[in-house]
């Protein structure tokens, strides 16, 4: 059995036709487009150990956010 994660953590992923979800940062939607590839930081978070919430951002919105779950994982 795999190791139980609890800390927040962040991932870059492309993003996907049909995404609805809203960045973090900046609160515009996440758009997929296929001319630029777009990518997004997808970010599980967590407190005092439990799980709370799935936070998108834009992958330059997570830059100037100063990458506040630590430095995406591709």
């Amino acid at each position: 059995m795999g190791q139980l994660l609890t800390q927040s953590r962040a991932v870059l992923r492309p993003v996907e036709p049909g995404s609805d979800a809203t960045c973090a940062h900046c609160h515009d939607p996440v758009r997929f487009a296929a001319r630029n590839k777009s990518r997004q930081v997808i970010a599980n978070v967590y407190r005092d150990g439990r799980w709370v919430r799935v936070e998108h951002f834009h992958e330059e919105c997570y830059g100037l956010a100063r990458d506040p779950y630590g430095e995406p994982r591709a």
